[in-house]
C-alpha cells in the first residue's frame, strides 16, 4: 500500500506579530487540527529546527513549510478542497506573498513507507518539480500521477 506525501512552501507578508499573520497561525491551527480528525492523516512533520535550504534563507519574508503524510490522494485531495482548508485557501493572499516564477506553492508524491519521508526529501522532490516539472517522481493536482507512475485523474 502506497501512502502520499505532500510539501507546502510559503512565504509570509509580514511579521509574525502582525495581525494578519496571527489570523494565519490561528486558522492553520484549526486546519491540522480538522485534518487529524479526518483520520486519513497519518503523519505531520514538524517545521521546528529544519535545516532550510540556502535559497530559503535569501528571500524575503519568513518561510512557512508544512510536510504531511496521507492515507491516499483523493484523501488528501479531498481535505484540501473542502471545509476550513478551503476558506483558508481563499485567504493566502492576505497572509502570503507570491514565490518567484516556476516555484510552486507545493509538491506531491507516493511513498511506501511513511518513515521514507523526510524535510530532506521534501526539499529534493520540489527542486526536482521545478527543474522538471510534473513527473510520477513529483507532481501537483493539475498533474496527477498514480503510485504506478501512471497519468490519472480524481474521480
Amino acid at each position: 500500500m502506497a501512502f502520499v506525501a505532500i510539501y507546502t512552501v510559503g512565504r509570509l507578508k509580514h511579521s509574525n506579530e502582525h495581525p494578519a499573520s496571527r489570523e494565519f497561525f490561528e486558522v492553520g491551527h484549526e486546519v491540522i487540527k480538522q485534518a487529524i480528525k479526518t483520520g486519513h492523516l497519518l503523519k505531520e512533520f514538524s517545521p521546528n529546527r529544519v535545516r532550510l535550504p540556502e535559497k530559503f534563507i535569501k528571500e524575503e519574508g519568513e518561510p512557512i513549510l508544512t510536510l504531511t503524510v496521507w492515507k491516499s490522494i483523493q484523501s488528501l485531495y479531498g481535505f484540501t478542497y473542502s471545509d476550513q482548508h478551503m476558506k483558508a485557501l481563499r485567504s493566502r493572499n492576505k497572509w502570503f506573498g507570491s514565490l518567484e516564477e516556476r516555484q510552486p506553492n507545493y509538491v506531491v508524491w507516493w511513498t511506501d513507507k511513511v518513515t521514507d519521508v523526510s524535510w530532506r526529501e521534501a526539499f529534493k522532490r520540489y527542486d526536482f518539480y521545478i527543474q522538471n516539472g510534473p513527473t510520477p517522481f513529483a507532481f501537483d493536482f493539475k498533474h496527477v500521477f498514480d503510485e504506478f507512475g501512471e497519468r490519472s485523474e480524481f474521480k
